[in-house]
């Protein structure tokens, strides 16, 4: 039985988690991540995945503990998806979103932290609860979230397993939305308009942002001005680029126009 359910809307396509009762994380739910993963990097009609939880508690847990006690015995060889799944969400082309509203510990942390976007409903928390149990995060959470929020915050979350709500974490950088609606709705609706915008200027801000981070700010510049320079005369943005030069037209004509991805009116 499937531990994701995929569904489709558009140009959003919606990974479901389920795996009652507490929805741990497991090796074989990220080999199935993986696997979907790979299929989607491909897909033209697929623009933004969003990672979402089918238990209203729980985005991800934590790992589950049975298999980490196996760890503890010697190599695992399916453990590896820890690693691949997590650098797939990062460097596959489309925006993965954590949609995040309940308890994301541990594991579920680190796999939201891999992704490109992580919006919050109101009852989501966080913790790297990794020291409680005496280990430290093992998938990637504390380099990635020293990256993210920078290294005082980052030591006092992964040193001490201080839990966070959802507001706190919007402060502190973690997640970038706190959605207080209809959550579910609010996260289709906000990943729609996400799917509308151009695809390759898209993958191309992904790109540059992840690989960029990882640069000196010599090597960073040049990689955004090679990929800037790269979409400049393609079709797409030469259309995009005369559409925008005809609503500033119209708009000194004295009608109101709207720019839609890029916010209102000049």
């Amino acid at each position: 039985m499937p531990l994701w359910n995929l569904e489709r809307a558009g140009g959003v396509v919606e990974l479901v988690y389920d795996n009652p009762p507490r929805n741990f994380l497991t090796f074989a739910a990220l080999e199935e991540l993986g696997a979907h993963l790979s299929d989607l990097a491909d897909d033209p009609d697929a623009a933004v995945i969003v990672l979402a939880s089918a238990d209203e508690d729980r985005f991800i847990a934590h790992a589950d503990l049975d298999e980490l006690g196996r760890l503890a015995d010697g190599p695992v060889p399916e453990a590896r998806a820890w690693y691949t799944t997590m650098r797939l969400i990062e460097t596959m082309p489309q925006p993965v979103v954590a949609a995040i509203d309940g308890q994301a510990w541990g594991g579920g942390l680190e796999l939201a932290l891999a992704c490109t976007l992580r919006w919050a409903g109101p009852r989501a928390h966080f913790s790297a609860i990794e020291t409680a149990l005496g280990i430290i995060p093992g998938a990637g959470g504390s380099q990635r979230l020293i990256r993210l929020i920078g290294r005082g915050p980052a030591t006092d979350l992964v040193i001490t397993g201080l839990r966070v709500d959802a507001d706190h974490a919007a402060r502190l950088g973690i997640v970038s939305r706190v959605l207080t609606g209809d959550f579910r709705a609010e996260v289709r609706a906000s990943a729609a308009a996400l799917a509308d915008l151009p695809r390759a200027a898209v993958a191309a801000a992904k790109r540059v942002l992840r690989e960029g981070a990882e640069l000196g700010l010599s090597d960073a510049l040049r990689l955004e001005g090679g990929a800037f320079g790269e979409l400049l005369a393609t079709p797409e943005s030469l259309r995009l680029q005369q559409a925008a030069r005809e609503r500033y037209a119209r708009a000194a004509a004295g009608d109101q126009v709207g720019f839609g991805g890029l916010g209102e009116p000049a």
